[in-house]
């Protein structure tokens, strides 16, 4: 399926305000877990999956998101990882007990992570990869 092809400067800006998103994603979170502690009556054990699951997802899952990006267009695994993310952010906000916000936040973190492929284009410089791909995955998580 082919996609129509945008211009330099919408596909920026689809990018810039994805990228956006997901750095606020992680900033509230990380801001908000002593109140998801007390509101979901969880433990340190819970809360810190929420925290981990940023990390395991980026170990486990942008090495092929990158191959099948590859395979399959790197518009549709952006859009695909946007939308499971999307949804999953949603359901994260109505979840009931920390179990179910942790399963929730696992998927939502590992679709953060499929979209980053999308992000990066095969031809574009090494430097600019280093910025869009490395700064994200080095970003202090509290």
């Amino acid at each position: 399926m082919r996609f129509q092809r945008f211009s330099s400067g919408g596909t920026l800006v689809v990018v810039c305000l994805a990228t956006a998103m997901l750095m606020l994603d992680i900033a509230v979170v990380n801001t908000a877990l002593p109140k998801i502690a007390t509101d979901l009556h969880s433990g340190l054990t819970g809360i810190q999956w929420i925290v981990d699951a940023y990390t395991l997802a980026l170990a486990t899952v942008v090495l092929t998101a990158g191959s099948i990006a590859d395979r399959i267009g790197r518009r549709l695994v952006f859009a695909g990882g946007m939308g499971l993310f999307t949804a999953t952010s949603l359901a994260c906000a109505l979840a009931s007990n920390i179990a179910v916000l942790d399963a929730l936040g696992n998927v939502s973190h590992l679709a953060i992570w499929v979209m980053v492929p999308g992000f990066v284009r095969p031809d574009i410089s090494v430097q600019t990869r280093i910025l869009v791909v490395e700064a994200p995955a080095n970003m202090p998580m509290s």
